[in-house]
């Protein structure tokens, strides 16, 4: 009878050297380079124009010869009443969306995998992504012939005499539009990452479940949502460190329709007071500002993901 050590038995297999797993992982390695190059290129590098938030940048200056002044540019932003407006239209529109269209893909999801019919499954899984790879501009445009004042649902108002309905340009319902506008857009996006998630959970618990006399809705809040909390976690904390950026396009769009007071968001105020006004150093103290702030979010997300026992983005 052979015995074995405690080291022997703990012992994993044996490890490669980085030029042997080099030469294993080379073909993916290759796969990963455009992507790589792509983030290197757009994420990392344009991370050296920060410098210019506490900077007067002067294009013609460059960011070599233009003039320091600190944190004025903070300084003068955080007295800027319009800042301040923005900052609260972002995180109220953040909190309508988050309330309203982040449940919305888990409960498609769970329709979606209580379908019997794989063909009819494919179809509306199908026909729910395709707005997905629509632009904003098309997305709103489709919204405006059909909720616009000249569009369908208005025309067909009239026609029975019953008014018309101020949807597009009403500042008071712009939050309901443009979750609205997101769901449509996106929903079909978020129910990929859940049907994934569905299909990891060992269909034995069913059988087993169903034996002992669980009903369908047992079944679901014992097996199914206890099997999606890690990933429904997983994108609340996304989703919460996302929070400041609902949307460029969207809201740069219908600003002139329902006005600045409704419209403008952290992301449309960069622009319009950096960019457009030549602000540079104005606009990326905004900038500046919303990455430091969604940084705390996300981890704060992530340390309250870790108190409910879930991993979120990383490990303790």
């Amino acid at each position: 009878m052979t015995t074995t050590t405690r080291s022997e038995r703990t012992a994993g297999p044996a490890r490669l050297n980085w030029r042997t797993r080099l030469r294993r992982d080379k073909s993916l390695l290759l796969m990963a380079v455009p992507a790589v190059v792509l983030l290197l290129v757009f994420n990392y590098v344009p991370l050296f124009g920060v410098v210019t938030a506490f900077q007067e940048y002067d294009p013609l200056d460059g960011v070599r010869h233009s003039q320091w002044v600190g944190f004025d540019q903070f300084q003068q932003l955080f007295n800027d009443p319009a800042f301040w407006a923005a900052l609260k239209n972002t995180l109220y529109l953040s909190f309508v969306q988050l309330v309203l269209f982040f449940p919305i893909p888990i409960v498609l999801a769970l329709l979606l995998n209580s379908v019997v019919s794989e063909r009819i499954r494919n179809f509306f899984q199908s026909v729910v992504y395709l707005p997905h790879f629509f632009s904003w501009v098309l997305a709103v445009t489709i919204f405006q012939q059909m909720l616009g004042g000249a569009g369908v649902l208005n025309q067909f108002l009239r026609q029975h005499d019953l008014g018309a309905w101020d949807i597009m340009t009403n500042p008071h319902t712009f939050a309901l539009l443009v979750t609205s506008q997101a769901v449509w857009k996106e929903a079909g996006w978020g129910i990929i990452v859940f049907l994934a998630a569905l299909s990891a959970i060992n269909s034995e618990l069913y059988e087993a479940a169903a034996a002992d006399g669980a009903g369908r809705f047992r079944r679901m809040w014992h097996i199914t949502l206890p099997g999606l909390r890690g990933v429904i976690v997983l994108m609340l904390v996304l989703r919460l460190g996302n929070a400041l950026s609902v949307g460029f396009e969207q809201f740069l769009i219908q600003r002139n329709a329902v006005g600045h007071e409704a419209a403008d968001v952290l992301d449309t105020f960069s622009f319009y007071y950096g960019i457009t006004s030549g602000g540079y150093s104005y606009g990326a103290a905004a900038g500046l500002f919303k990455s430091a702030v969604s940084l705390l979010l996300i981890w704060g997300a992530n340390r309250l993901a870790h108190a409910f026992g879930e991993d979120g983005l990383y490990r303790k």
